[in-house]
């Protein structure tokens, strides 16, 4: 008699283990489900200043991000549909700086926008551009 109880102690321990760690994975799951939804980006506005004739500045502000790349991205997409609207097919990234304030991140960022493609490294075609940030949901001006 006392082995079976002994037997049934441990079929008891396990079956209670297999709720345990059923329970604790429902709630790992429920965690990486809040964390995601606190880290959604929401843009917070495009500022666009013509400098002098082809250069232009974006500001761009932002919640959410992880990285600065993601506000740095922001200011491309408002950069490339700025070209789009002025008629033009192309612009050449200039400079970029990023900053993080209680959670508000901003970038402020210049273009050199042309219908040509310029000389240069960090050349963009602004139509392809406009289709990624689309895809990617991102907002342009």
């Amino acid at each position: 008699m006392a082995i079976v109880n002994q037997h049934l102690c441990v079929i008891e321990l396990k079956r209670l283990a297999i709720i345990s760690f059923v329970a604790l994975g429902a709630c790992a799951q429920t965690s990486a489900q809040v964390s995601q939804a606190v880290v959604a980006p929401a843009y917070q506005g495009i500022e666009t200043r013509l400098l002098d004739g082809d250069l232009v500045n974006f500001r761009v502000r932002m919640t959410g991000a992880a990285s600065p790349q993601e506000v740095t991205k922001y200011a491309q997409c408002a950069a490339a549909q700025y070209t789009l609207i002025r008629g033009y097919g192309f612009l050449r990234h200039v400079r970029t700086t990023t900053a993080k304030d209680n959670g508000l991140w901003s970038a402020d960022a210049v273009y050199t926008i042309s219908p040509s493609l310029p000389r240069g490294l960090k050349t963009i075609d602004a139509e392809v551009a406009v289709a990624d940030c689309g895809a990617a949901g991102i907002p342009t001006v």
